[in-house]
């Protein structure tokens, strides 16, 4: 049963000792039956929330918040760049449990005002991804639930089969749905810190003198688990206007790889939200909830007609940027990179070569009548030439005539001309 904001705020006195309540007031428009909230003043000029849940389930939720925000230490906070809600404490009520927090003084935003193009939409995504690089080890240490990519698409298999199982999911869905859930691609995702039902309005957002809007705390941590990061985005399914930007400034905040499937997973739970309520209204034998759901169920179906949430021609992009990756860049054609190592010098060896040609051509050419002056040379290392080694004259002899001998008679002034070339290069680097 809902309780007046001076109900909610005699609470505080009985959660924090010593503490003097001097005035309180409704927190929000109006009570939405998971709990009721009050922001109370102290007499040390402090104000607080207290917050009570309305139900079992919000009751165990609140008990998973109050665990949450106890278990968040100062070096995790630091690595947020907004604030988190300190636990002040918890008290046991007439019909339930009541916890205490810290108030951050702002406003919010629903999903569906959420406006389009960058600004507020920018400054979601950046927030959402500071909080999916927190690190894992960190909050598996603490005990909190962890589901791999694998878990988590044998999940939601089991709930689209128990909701395919009630009779009223439309055919169109099924298909939809299943074809999604065999889609390898999809489910390549890093699993990363989530809250399991992130939305717009779970952060506070404050305005600078200027007007410009800024995050400056997030509230609902009662769903920190590790695991799909489109959980977390599934909100943008009621602001399709802004998805881009949330997902753009996701993408560019994130320190992690790429999730080019993240929105469409995302849309898939947005969609699987009906799914989960058709589910709830089977279970509990409530035909008013099935009927509900069926109905929503019902147009989701229309308004998804022709459409698919995975292309299927739609690429990898981790797989297209990992295979560039491994080609080498293309060169210019028109650029000649024969030879360009670090032990030759195109120019100085198309020098050599030229001479050593005028040479074999004629034997009485002296590079000293060249009035181009020296060509400077460098080092050359030899020593792992596995060419042959350098002939001395005897042997050079020794060679043409073995040459003489295996090469054929039509081909022995050719390979006698190439054989003179060779020995003055030779003999020519040798020399220098």
């Amino acid at each position: 049963m809902p309780r007046s904001p001076l109900t909610l705020a005699a609470s505080a006195t009985a959660a924090l000792p010593g503490a003097n309540v001097v005035g309180a007031r409704s927190l929000g428009s109006a009570q939405d039956g998971r709990f009721t909230a009050a922001v109370a003043e102290l007499d040390d000029g402090r104000r607080v929330v207290v917050r009570q849940a309305g139900d079992d389930d919000t009751g165990r939720a609140l008990l998973a918040e109050a665990r949450v925000l106890q278990a968040l230490s100062a070096g995790v906070r630091s690595l947020l760049p907004f604030r988190v809600p300190e636990l002040l404490g918890e008290t046991a009520v007439a019909d339930g449990r009541a916890i205490v927090v810290d108030f951050i003084d702002g406003y919010r935003v629903d999903a569906a005002d959420v406006p389009a193009g960058h600004g507020v939409a920018s400054l979601l995504g950046a927030a959402i991804a500071a909080v999916h690089d927190l690190p894992v080890t960190v909050i598996r240490a603490e005990g909190f639930p962890a589901r791999s990519a694998d878990q988590v698409r044998t999940e939601t298999s089991r709930l689209v089969d128990r909701a395919i199982s009630t009779g009223h999911i439309p055919r169109a869905l099924q298909h939809r749905w299943r074809r999604a859930l065999a889609d390898d691609a999809l489910w390549r995702f890093e699993a990363t810190v989530v809250l399991d039902g992130l939305d717009a309005a779970s952060f506070v957002f404050a305005d600078d003198d200027e007007g410009v809007p800024a995050i400056i705390g997030l509230l609902d941590w009662q769903g920190l688990s590790i695991g799909d990061p489109a959980v977390d985005v599934r909100w943008v399914a009621g602001a399709p206007d802004a998805a881009d930007a949330v997902h753009d400034a996701y993408a560019q905040a994130s320190h992690r790889a790429g999730d080019p499937h993240l929105l469409a997973r995302a849309r898939l739970f947005a969609e699987l939200e009906f799914a989960k309520w058709l589910v709830h209204g089977d279970e509990v034998h409530d035909e008013a909830i099935v009927r509900d759901a069926e109905r929503l169920l019902v147009s989701l179906a229309e308004a998804t007609v022709g459409s698919e949430l995975v292309r299927a021609d739609a690429q990898d992009v981790d797989d297209a940027i990992a295979l560039l990756e491994r080609v080498p860049p293309a060169t210019d054609p028109r650029i000649d990179t024969s030879m360009q190592t670090d032990a030759y010098d195109p120019a100085a060896l198309g020098a050599y070569l030229a001479e050593a040609e005028r040479s074999a051509r004629d034997p009485d050419f002296d590079d000293d009548d060249d009035d181009s002056g020296p060509i400077p040379t460098l080092p050359v290392d030899l020593s792992e030439w596995t060419a042959g080694p350098i002939l001395t004259e005897p042997d050079a002899a020794r060679s043409d005539t073995l040459a003489d001998v295996a090469a054929p008679a039509d081909e022995g002034d050719d390979r006698e001309e190439a054989a003179r070339a060779s020995r003055a290069a030779l003999r020519r680097w040798s020399e220098s």
